[in-house]
C-alpha cells in the first residue's frame, strides 16, 4: 500500500512503506545545565557566531557544531532576532568590532566541493527519496566520506533547485500555450 505525501501545492509523491519507515527524525539534542549556561553566555556576546566560534563552542560543550548552529537559530527566533544587523558603511569608521569582523565573511565555513562520484552518489540517493531520514544520511555521509550536515544541506539545496526548475517549466509552458492562443 502506497502512501501520498505532499510536496508542494502541486505535487504529490507516493512512498511506499519501506521508505516511510526510513524517514525518522534526529533524537532531539538535550544539553546538560553547565552547557546551557556556557551557549547562553556566547549568545549575549554575540547571537551571530561565525562557523570557528561554534566550532570552539562544540569542543567547550562537547557537541556537534551542527547542533550549536542549529541551538543559535532556534534561539534567534524565540528571541524575535530578524536578521543580521547591517554592516556599517561609513569608510570614515574602519575601526571594525569583532561583530563586524565576523560578519565580513571571512569566519564562514570553507565551500564543500564534491567529487563527481560522491555527486552521483547524492542525485542517486535524492532520486529515490528527496527527503531521507537522519539515518539514511548519516549512511550516506559514511559512504562519500562528508559530515552528515553537509549532505543535509546538499539535500535542502537540490530541494530548492528542484522547485526552482518546476516553477521556470510552468511558467514557460503557460507561455507557450498564451502564444500559441494568439497564433490562431
Amino acid at each position: 500500500m502506497a502512501h501520498l505525501m505532499l510536496l508542494s501545492s502541486n505535487l504529490l509523491v507516493s512512498l511506499s512503506p519501506e521508505i516511510m519507515a526510513t524517514k525518522c527524525r534526529r533524537s532531539r539534542t538535550s544539553f546538560t545545565e553547565e552547557q546551557l549556561k556556557i551557549l547562553v553566555q556566547a549568545f549575549s556576546q554575540n547571537p551571530y557566531p561565525g562557523y570557528t566560534a561554534k566550532q570552539r563552542l562544540a569542543v567547550e560543550i562537547n557537541a556537534e557544531e551542527s547542533r550549536i548552529q542549529i541551538w543559535f537559530q532556534n534561539r534567534r527566533a524565540r528571541h524575535g532576532f530578524l536578521k543580521r544587523p547591517k554592516k556599517n558603511l561609513d569608510p570614515s569608521k574602519d575601526h571594525a568590532s569583532p561583530i563586524e569582523k565576523i560578519q565580513d565573511g571571512t569566519d564562514r565555513r570553507c565551500r564543500t566541493s564534491f567529487t563527481s562520484s560522491q555527486l552521483q552518489t547524492l542525485k542517486n540517493a535524492f532520486t529515490e527519496n528527496p527527503y531521507p531520514g537522519i539515518d539514511s544520511r548519516e549512511q550516506l555521509a559514511e559512504e562519500i566520506g562528508v559530515p552528515e550536515s553537509r549532505v543535509q544541506i546538499w539535500f535542502q539545496n537540490r530541494r530548492a533547485r528542484l522547485r526552482i526548475q518546476r516553477k521556470r517549466g510552468l511558467e514557460e509552458a503557460l507561455y507557450q500555450r498564451q502564444n500559441q492562443g494568439q497564433d490562431l
